[in-house]
């Protein structure tokens, strides 16, 4: 399971840039400690025609940084303005929530890293250039300086183009569908798999509410949680799932102890408040449903009276059928975190596969009865997830075929249409 930090820091668009600037720093005082090494190699020899030789170079180099620094800024923020616009654009289409895509992306990141240490370094470079002209006198030449920025300038232009390119597939619903498809399964994977109840839980003996603003439970701190169980002898159950909205005063954390607490300290609250993660927004940290529901609010957007465009839904059906076939043969619902010696010390629910199922069908069946691209292409994912699934999970697509095939009959009229929108196509109408 990747660290909670980190995941959040994937969530800022601070981080990156930050650490870059501090790096460009960084870098400017090497490049310049070696251009000061190499006047310093110079005078020792006495080579007094080579200093006054690449004086000349970095004066005509000087040029080059002084353009450079006064128009990395208005290019920043035209190619910025430009992508935000595409952003917006895409949000208004699929869903407000493909703007994360954005945050998250690391070209994205990456870019804006690169174009702020290249204005800055620049800056820097220019305060290292001396207006002494004797050579006998000069102390720093910064000849090495300018070929970073102009490596730096390089860099920057190649990444500009990544960066459109990545921001153009934004536009687009199928690089947007597979990479949430893609996040979703990502979450599935890391899963622990949820194993058989073998061993009863011991009684409650106390809980811990939420303390602090409302918001959305992203995820907790599971190594840091199982580590404080363990060093009590307790064991920890998470009440809400990740994803459940929390006011103050919900109770988060129960604490299991069949003899009480060790020593009569029950954990601390403080220290069990700082491994749960509140905020405004679900994350696909630890969120298994999170993917499922950023493809449905696709699809319903799509198959709206303002969008209709059933193409856009079946494309999402496509990848919610992916997914719930990679999560089929997988144990699902209670999952149980071991300390090293195997003892459970948290308790955590993940949606099982009905509420999966569920998630995925529900509010599509109800929307899409009147559209029969997307019921074909519905039948035929419940079809293959029948085949896929095992044996005991197949009463939930079956009610929900059955309940598709009810909405369509009510909504189509004639005999024909009905029968041409329940059959099974994977393409919808291919």
């Amino acid at each position: 399971m990747l660290s909670p930090t980190r995941e959040h820091l994937r969530d800022t668009f601070w981080f990156a840039p930050t650490a870059g600037l501090v790096g460009a720093i960084a870098l400017w005082l090497a490049a310049s400690a070696v251009d000061a090494e190499i006047v310093a190699y110079l005078r020792e020899q006495g080579a007094y025609a080579e200093i006054e030789d690449l004086a000349g170079i970095a004066d005509d180099a000087k040029v080059i940084v002084t353009t450079i620094s006064s128009a990395m800024m208005t290019f920043i923020g035209v190619v910025f303005s430009i992508s935000l616009v595409a952003v917006q654009m895409a949000a208004g289409q699929l869903t407000p929530r493909v703007v994360r895509l954005f945050v998250r992306g690391r070209i994205s990141k990456l870019t804006l890293t690169v174009f702020l240490s290249t204005f800055l370094f620049s800056l820097l470079v220019l305060t290292s250039y001396e207006s002494e002209t004797d050579p006998r006198q000069v102390t720093s030449v910064p000849v090495v300086q300018s070929v970073v920025t102009l490596v730096l300038v390089g860099l920057s232009l190649l990444l500009f183009i990544a960066y459109v390119t990545t921001t153009l597939r934004l536009m687009q619903v199928g690089p947007v569908v597979d990479r949430i498809a893609r996040e979703a399964l990502r979450v599935a994977a890391r899963q622990p798999a949820a194993g058989p109840e073998q061993v009863p839980l011991p009684p409650e003996v106390g809980r811990v509410v939420h303390r602090g603003r409302a918001g959305v439970l992203r995820d907790v701190d599971v190594a840091r949680l199982v580590r404080v169980a363990r060093r009590q002898g307790v064991v920890l159950r998470l009440i809400p799932r990740i994803g459940d909205h929390l006011v103050p005063g919900t109770p988060v954390l129960a604490v299991l102890s069949d003899a009480g607490v060790r020593d009569g300290r029950a954990p601390s609250p403080a220290v069990l408040r700082s491994a749960v993660s509140v905020g405004v927004d679900r994350t696909f940290h630890q969120d298994m449903g999170l993917g499922l529901r950023q493809l449905v609010d696709i699809a319903l957007r799509a198959l709206s009276p303002a969008v209709n465009d059933p193409t856009t839904a079946v494309q999402c059906l496509d990848r919610v059928v992916q997914f719930l076939a990679a999560v089929a043969p997988r144990p699902l619902g209670t999952v149980r975190h071991c300390d090293r010696r195997g003892v459970v010390r948290l308790v955590r629910e993940v949606p099982d596969w009905d509420d999966l199922v569920d998630l995925a069908f529900a509010e599509l069946r109800g929307c899409s009865a009147q559209s029969p691209q997307v019921t074909r292409r519905m039948l035929a994912g419940i079809d293959d997830l029948l085949l896929l699934a095992p044996a005991a999970r197949r009463e939930p697509l079956l009610r929900h075929r059955a309940l598709l095939e009810q909405a369509v009959e009510r909504a189509v009229a004639l005999p024909a249409d009905r029968g041409f929108a329940l059959e099974a196509d994977r393409q919808g109408i291919g």
